[in-house]
């Protein structure tokens, strides 16, 4: 076993043409941590802004840096014989880059509390779109909204990684769900259980949706003043979840001053959500869908589809070929 690995890496931050193949070192285990050699790892908007300078590419310690956050693959290393996951257990989670090497590599070592058995009924690919995504959609329906059965809850962008999931996550817990999308994903919105889909491109939403008890922001003021105008339709003591956080730093006087609540999300890696999620993966409940898949040597295509904002769930690198 040699002590490199191939990793698509940065060596400063910049554009997506940054990113590129480099052999480097293997990451090395600590405490309780789990070696993965990765198979499939999925590009989220963290991943994308930290590439550029942004989020968290303050905490870059020195390059080449190896980003990327969603892994699945099999469990190369576990830190004691009693540990609840076995070498060769298929996994999926996520890494915490930039303070330790991404999952954009062969192999990621990551907390044994950030990484769970993956759903069944998944392959790798479809593993590896999941983890950041369905833990952000989560903690916004569950642990922050409680949505529950007659509520009425909007999702804007509903089609994306997160909107995607978090229109199935409210209809599973009985809300009635109002969703936003473009032209070309109405369609696909309706079959993730949501009664009422708006077509930003043709519909103002605030003018067509109705009153809402929740909004789940996962645009904010990024775009045409998204998160202002949700104001307009969230009843008086209602909640405005919004995700990208940092994107509208005047959201909580502008929601108080209307009487509505107010807070912003982000998440963290958690294997005990991840379980519940794989749960209803494998019951039918929660889909993910894959827009596209790439080689990891294509990782700057794919860091430039998910910075265009027009993806239909998640695009994944293909790290590795499916063990037999």
């Amino acid at each position: 076993m040699t002590d490199t690995m191939r990793a698509l890496v940065i060596d400063r931050t910049g554009d997506a043409d940054e990113l590129h193949l480099a052999d480097v070192d293997r990451p090395t285990r600590i405490s309780d941590e789990v070696v993965v050699r990765v198979i499939a790892a999925g590009v989220n908007p963290i991943d994308v802004k930290t590439r550029a300078g942004r989020g968290t590419s303050s905490a870059i310690t020195g390059y080449p840096a190896v980003l990327g956050n969603d892994f699945a693959g099999v469990v190369e290393h576990v830190p004691y014989a009693a540990h609840p996951l076995h070498v060769g257990d298929r996994v999926y989670g996520s890494a915490r880059p930039p303070r330790t090497p991404g999952s954009f590599a062969e192999f990621v070592t990551v907390s044994s509390m950030s990484v769970a058995p993956m759903p069944a009924s998944l392959g790798f690919v479809e593993a590896a779109a999941l983890p950041i995504a369905a833990l952000t959609a989560w903690g916004a329906i569950v642990d922050v909204a409680r949505v529950h059965d007659g509520q009425r809850v909007l999702v804007h962008a509903g089609a994306g990684g997160v909107g995607h999931l978090a229109v199935q996550l409210a209809a599973y817990f009985g809300a009635h769900v109002t969703a936003t999308c473009g032209t070309d994903n109405v369609g696909f919105v309706q079959g993730l259980g949501a009664q009422h889909v708006i077509d930003y491109r043709t519909e103002r939403f605030e003018e067509v949706a109705g009153e809402q008890d929740v909004v789940i922001d996962l645009i904010g003021n990024v775009k045409d003043d998204t998160g202002t105008r949700s104001l307009d339709v969230i009843r008086h003591g209602g909640l405005i979840v919004n995700v990208p956080t940092g994107s509208w730093p005047s959201m909580p006087d502008e929601a108080a001053a209307r009487g509505i609540r107010a807070t912003g999300y982000s998440c963290s890696p958690d294997a005990r959500t991840l379980a519940v999620l794989t749960r209803l993966v494998d019951d039918g409940a929660l889909r993910v869908h894959v827009d596209r898949e790439l080689p990891l040597e294509r990782g700057a295509e794919a860091h430039r589809l998910v910075e265009g904002g027009h993806v239909r769930g998640k695009v994944v690198l293909r790290v590795a070929p499916d063990p037999e």
